[in-house]
């Protein structure tokens, strides 16, 4: 055994001890950082609106502070970013993640210098939480390379700001950097297929032993592999043991990961985000990952059935049940209060706190990462209208992610025309380049070829009633949905093809 790996087994396992203690202690350390994030910020601009220094129990809080999204916060946002001071947290955040917005447009997330500290924490303890449980740390003799957005910043009132996994590039540790690929040079690339294969050749012929990255930019970069060697990516890299990802569901890629490396890996599933770093996978042996409770982000919960309620009911860990969806309500040393991040996750485990991501509380499309929302999908309609003439009685969008034969992924767009469009090539294009225009992870999917163009399919006269009266929604208040993240309303909707 290698010194590395010896240290490194050595650092697991004083990270493991550190923390089982608030493993065992969750209720307390929730307690803990709830009242260490209002006493920090009781000073701040938002602190003084919400009578932070009134606030001595969490039902004060939930008294006084209200859940919200970014639209509500937004103003709030906005003068951080004009470069004020002590707005949402003391000072002012080191960095702004910039992300794809809803019906704002870009999202500004601010990031702190406690958060940032809190997220390369959990994204290094997931790794040694491996090592620690399985004993594998043959593979930090190797290399390894985290597939990620450029890490080239921008500034913004003395801010700077960037994608998430762009700012998480400065802070690879230093005993890594030696392991790490790509090369500096290598990641600044904008254009991603440029980059991607830029990646194959610098990584050919390295002892790749650990691999991270969404799922769907990983399958680019192995199948571009395939192509040039003629070999699976296990064979080619004969150490590579482990898999780490997050973003996106790894189970439809799954199977197609299996044939390109041809065999498994070990794989270690996060839950990261500009907003925070909320779990990672704990076990090899169990579903879920580890609500990390001890971040500097204090947890609220509300049941699904309920969010929408006017006054729904908002609880913490001490009495979350298994087996239930919840919207997730985070409270940061960010600076983010009460804040519905979207997401929806379902307890697998009590002792310890383990979930799973069951989703978005809203309908959305993501299966590649993109992000896309119902806002996107009906102005590119729009654009796609005023263009072509175009008219028409509904329409809905889902993705296909496995196309026959060796064609690419795509958003196919059901739709039931009155009127079609006298060129439906020019309709299709309008569509494509609107939500590319839009949303900046589309369009990084679009150009990378992990997406091909979008693809119309049409719903004969008086489909979607049929649809919606097959399913028992059909008048009332009943809506077709818009978009969804699966197959289940575009497959029902294939049998009412023109």
């Amino acid at each position: 055994m290698s010194l590395k790996s010896l240290a490194a087994k050595q650092f697991a396992r004083k990270i493991a001890k550190k923390t089982s203690k608030w493993v065992e202690n969750p209720i307390e350390t929730q307690k803990r950082v709830f009242a260490e994030l209002v006493d920090t910020a009781t000073h701040t601009k938002f602190g003084k609106n919400h009578n932070f220094s009134k606030i001595k129990t969490y039902s004060d809080f939930v008294e006084h502070v209200p859940i919200r999204d970014y639209e509500d916060i937004k103003g709030y946002v906005e003068k951080v970013v004009a470069g004020e001071k002590d707005i949402l947290w003391p000072g002012k955040p080191i960095y702004f993640a910039k992300t794809s917005g809803t019906t704002s447009g870009a999202k500004y997330i601010p990031i702190t210098k406690e958060s940032i500290n809190h997220q390369v924490e959990a994204s290094r303890n997931a790794i040694l939480n491996y090592i620690h449980e399985t004993g594998n740390a043959g593979f930090v003799n190797g290399k390894m390379i985290f597939l990620q957005g450029s890490p080239v910043l921008h500034e913004k009132n003395g801010i700077k700001l960037g994608r998430l996994s762009g700012i998480s590039a400065h802070y690879i540790p230093r005993y890594l950097q030696k392991n790490r690929l790509p090369s500096w040079e290598t990641n600044c690339i904008e254009d991603w297929e440029t980059k991607v294969n830029a990646i194959v050749e610098e990584t050919v012929n390295e002892d790749m032993a650990v691999i991270a990255g969404i799922p769907s930019w990983v399958q680019m970069y192995f199948e571009k592999l395939n192509s040039k060697t003629n070999k699976k990516v296990g064979e080619l890299f004969k150490n590579f043991k482990l898999f780490i990802y997050g973003g996106v569901n790894y189970e439809p890629y799954r199977a197609k990961f299996e044939n390109l490396i041809g065999r498994k890996v070990d794989s270690i599933e996060l839950f990261p985000a500009s907003e925070g770093f909320f779990a990672y996978q704990n076990s090899q042996k169990e579903k879920g990952m580890l609500l990390l409770l001890d971040s500097g982000i204090f947890y609220e919960f509300v049941k699904v059935d309920d969010f929408f309620n006017e006054k729904p009911n908002r609880i913490t860990i001490e009495d979350v049940e298994e087996g239930v969806n919840y919207v997730m309500i985070i409270s940061t040393n960010a600076g983010l209060w009460a804040y519905n991040l979207g997401d929806t996750v379902r307890f697998i485990c009590l002792k310890p706190y383990k979930v799973v991501v069951t989703g978005r509380l809203k309908h959305f499309i993501s299966a590649f990462g993109e992000h896309v929302i119902a806002k996107e999908v009906e102005e590119a309609m729009i654009e796609a209208i005023n263009v072509t003439g175009a008219r028409i009685n509904e329409f809905t969008v889902a993705p296909q992610i496995n196309p026959k034969g060796k064609e690419l992924p795509y958003h196919e767009w059901l739709i039931e025309f009155e009127k079609k469009p006298s060129d439906i090539s020019i309709f299709i294009k309008t569509l494509d380049e609107s939500l590319q225009n839009q949303n900046s992870y589309y369009f990084d999917l679009i150009a990378g070829n992990i997406l091909q163009t979008l693809k119309v399919t049409c719903i004969k006269e008086g489909g979607f009633i049929e649809y919606m009266k097959s399913i028992g929604k059909l008048g009332g208040q009943n809506k077709v949905q818009r978009l969804s993240d699966n197959r289940k309303v575009a497959d029902v909707l294939s049998n009412y093809k023109k």
